[in-house]
C-alpha cells in the first residue's frame, strides 16, 4: 500500500505540466482557425459583392428603354448592400490598383471609372480576347475593389497584421 501511494505521489504533477504545455498550443490553433475562417468569410463576401455589382453594371436598367445602363452610383449601392448584409464596414473599401489597362470593345461608351466609394467600374471591356480560335469576343463589365482585414492573433507574428483582400468580378453585357 505504501509503495502505491509513493507511485501516485510522483505522477500527480505530470498531468498538470502536460496540460500547461498542450492547452496554449490548442488555444492558438483554435484562434488561428477562427481568424482564418473570418478572413475567408470576408473574402467570399466581397467576391459576391463584386459579382453582384458587375451583374448590375452589365444589365440594362429598363427592358423597354433601350440600352440604359446602371449608373456607377447604383453599382456601388449594390456592392455596399451585399457587404452591409454581412456587417462589413463599407467605408474601408480601397481602390483596386489596375496594373494593366483594360482592352475595350469597339462600341462606346468605353469607360473605367472609380465610383464614390472606391469601387472601380469598367464598362465595355473585352472579357475574352481572341486567341486565334473561333470563339467570338464578348464585351462586358468588370467591377473591382479591395478590402483590408486585420488579424488579431496575440502571441504570434500575425498579431495586428493587415492583409488586403482583392475582389474582382466580370459579367458579359446583354443586348
Amino acid at each position: 500500500m505504501g509503495r502505491l501511494k509513493q507511485t501516485l505521489r510522483c505522477t500527480d504533477g505530470a498531468e498538470i505540466a502536460e496540460a500547461a504545455l498542450v492547452l496554449p498550443l490548442v488555444f492558438m490553433l483554435l484562434l488561428g482557425i477562427v481568424w482564418f475562417g473570418r478572413a475567408f468569410n470576408i473574402y467570399s463576401t466581397i467576391q459576391q459583392a463584386a459579382q453582384q455589382g458587375a451583374i448590375t453594371a452589365a444589365r440594362a436598367t429598363c427592358a423597354t428603354c433601350g440600352n440604359n445602363v446602371a449608373s456607377d452610383g447604383t453599382v456601388t449601392g449594390v456592392v455596399e448592400a451585399v457587404m452591409k448584409a454581412s456587417s462589413l464596414d463599407t467605408s474601408q473599401i480601397l481602390v483596386s490598383p489596375n496594373p494593366a489597362a483594360p482592352v475595350f470593345c469597339a462600341n462606346p461608351p468605353n469607360t473605367c471609372n472609380t465610383a464614390g466609394d472606391n469601387v472601380k467600374v469598367c464598362r465595355n471591356v473585352l472579357l475574352n480576347p481572341p486567341a486565334g480560335g473561333t470563339q467570338l469576343p464578348q464585351c462586358g463589365t468588370v467591377v473591382s475593389f479591395q478590402y483590408p482585414f486585420t488579424f488579431t492573433f496575440p502571441g504570434t507574428s500575425l498579431n495586428m497584421q493587415q492583409i488586403i483582400l482583392s475582389a474582382q468580378a466580370q459579367s458579359r453585357m446583354e443586348n
